[in-house]
């Protein structure tokens, strides 16, 4: 596919790892979560985007390096998950529900799995959205 990008000039190509669905880790969260009713997965700002409706519920890094997932939480669930060590605040918007963790096997993939069906449930259910002034 040799889509190209518009704007000013002639354009690029479109990224390899953008018309695969990901790589690495990436792809296999995002091949699981594309079965998922209702969501929907974009690319938007280096990120893998997750999407209910309008509402973001969590996003993973395009680049095959990077792996560290973000996850937004009801304010319940982050308490919860917060408990595992291997799950920390947000850097900047743990006020707001978003927890990350580090995604780098299996095992880490299934644990983010469950968080991730708690994220899809609230965004679901519009548990975690918030009034449009606070975004």
């Amino acid at each position: 596919m040799n889509r190209r990008f518009r704007g000013m000039g002639k354009g690029r190509k479109t990224r390899r790892a953008l018309e695969r669905g990901g790589a690495g880790q990436a792809q296999r969260l995002n091949e699981t979560l594309a079965r998922w009713p209702d969501v929907r997965i974009t690319p938007m700002f280096g990120r893998w985007g997750y999407f209910v409706g309008e509402t973001l519920f969590a996003c993973f890094p395009l680049r095959e390096k990077e792996r560290d997932l973000w996850i937004r939480l009801t304010g319940e669930d982050q308490a919860r998950a917060l408990g595992d060590a291997r799950i920390r605040p947000h850097r900047r918007f743990s006020r707001k529900g978003w927890v990350e963790l580090d995604v780098e096997d299996v095992e880490d993939l299934e644990r983010a799995l469950r968080w991730l069906r708690r994220a899809h449930a609230a965004a679901a259910r519009g548990a975690a959205n918030e009034p449009e002034a606070d975004r």
